[in-house]
């Protein structure tokens, strides 16, 4: 049978499609457009294939999820991937264009050699409360950037016209507080879920349900698979005989800041984790490598509290980071 891989890229209004067969790029790519009736031909057309392995496609802030969600319906093996990583293969490969024709080939190249774990797509009410988590943050950041304005803006007119969009903003971000709060409250596995984290010094429920929206793996994987989705694993450059710094980089950045914003409060306010920082200081360690180190153990301790279902106590500090 066929070895058939498929990479899609996704602009707002349209897909690229690229096939792979048997590790040779097929034809030309394809395009249809990101529509209801696009969707519908490409899963017709996709579903004809026999020996579909995976159909990668890159996270681009949200217009692949419908486009993941339609596909993953029809039963195919969706991945949604990296697209740094996507970059660094293209890179590899030689290939610098940007075009979106080459990127469909590139992510089906990349999907092809790496051979990425195809996960089942959140369910219907995780991907809901994972909507309200992500507008939720893009509230904020509306909300940060009028206040930002606010302070440069000397008209006042253009003043009075912040104060009312922030106002409404504020609202905005009161109800979509409040819708998920009774998401949480209306299903006793999540409620059950955010009283664990929020039981470790550090963890509100801002943090919390973050995590459940964004990271349903957490209390699935061990501490390093969990890390290295969060971004917090360390990696570092080398060659031959030559050893560079260690970096993070990569994973899932709202998980990551969500665990930074956690690594500050619990370094002031976590016994342990606070221990554990003066440590790390004492040692010489820069206050950035410290913080990385705090989130990477919060994260470890998190982990454990949902696998072993138990509330946070001192010891599962002493967990490696």
């Amino acid at each position: 049978m066929d070895a058939i891989v498929i990479g899609i890229d996704v602009a707002k209004d349209k897909l690229d499609v690229a096939i792979r067969r048997n590790g040779a790029v097929e034809a030309k790519p394809f395009v249809v457009d990101r529509d209801d009736a696009g969707l519908e031909a490409l899963v017709t057309r996709l579903r004809s294939l026999s020996g579909i392995r995976a159909i990668g496609l890159e996270a681009t802030g949200g217009y692949e999820t419908v486009v993941a969600v339609s596909l993953a319906a029809a039963g195919l093996p969706v991945v949604v991937v990296n697209p740094a990583q996507v970059r660094d293969f293209a890179k590899a490969l030689g290939k610098r264009a940007k075009t979106d024709p080459i990127d469909a080939q590139v992510i089906a190249h990349f999907v092809e050699a790496t051979k990425p774990e195809i996960r089942p797509l959140p369910d219907e009410a995780t991907q809901a409360f994972a909507d309200l988590v992500a507008r939720r943050r893009q509230i904020v950041a509306m909300i940060g950037a009028e206040q930002q304005r606010k302070k440069r803006t000397r008209n006042n007119k253009l003043l009075k016209s912040i104060e009312r969009l922030l106002v409404a903003l504020q609202k905005e971000l009161s109800e979509i507080d409040s819708a998920i709060g009774d998401t949480v409250r209306g299903s006793a596995l999540w409620c059950e879920k955010e009283d664990l984290l929020c039981s470790v010094p550090g963890v509100g429920p801002v943090i919390a349900r973050t995590l459940l929206a964004e990271m349903p793996e957490l209390g699935t994987l061990d501490r390093r698979q969990i890390a290295a989705l969060a971004g917090l694993a360390p990696y570092t450059r080398q060659s031959g005989q030559w050893k560079g710094k260690s970096f993070i980089g990569g994973g899932r950045a709202t998980v990551r800041t969500a665990l930074f914003i956690g690594a500050l409060v619990a370094g002031r306010h976590n016994p342990v984790l606070k221990r554990f920082r003066e440590t790390l200081i004492a040692a010489g360690k820069p206050k950035m490598v410290a913080a990385i180190a705090v989130a990477r153990k919060l994260l470890t301790i998190l982990n454990a509290v949902l696998r072993d279902k138990a509330t946070w106590n001192p010891e599962m500090s002493h967990a490696r980071p």
